[in-house]
């Protein structure tokens, strides 16, 4: 039966193929840190490249043309719109 992730603890633990260990405790030793500090860094290192490219919306050149000419000049509001807005509270 697989754990369940703890959300309180700051503790993480996998399993980790000998070899791969090796080559990360010598990776550790070559940049002269601790195999903690040398994983934690790189993975964050990696989970954020990972993120910003998942997040990033990518535009070509008559796309970004085009949304900047709507915001420069937008469209009236249609009825849908309107609706949806005459929906909201209004806020003291």
């Amino acid at each position: 039966m697989p754990r369940v992730a703890v959300q309180d603890s700051s503790r993480m633990s996998f399993r980790i193929r000998p070899e791969d260990k090796s080559l990360l405790v010598r990776a550790a030793a070559h940049a002269q840190t601790d195999l903690t500090t040398f994983v934690v860094r790189n993975a964050v290192q990696a989970a954020r490249s990972v993120i910003v490219e998942a997040e990033r919306v990518a535009l070509s050149e008559q796309d970004s043309l085009r949304v900047l000419a709507v915001l420069e000049d937008p469209p009236l509001p249609n009825k849908r719109l309107l609706a949806a807005a005459g929906a909201l509270p209004i806020l003291p």
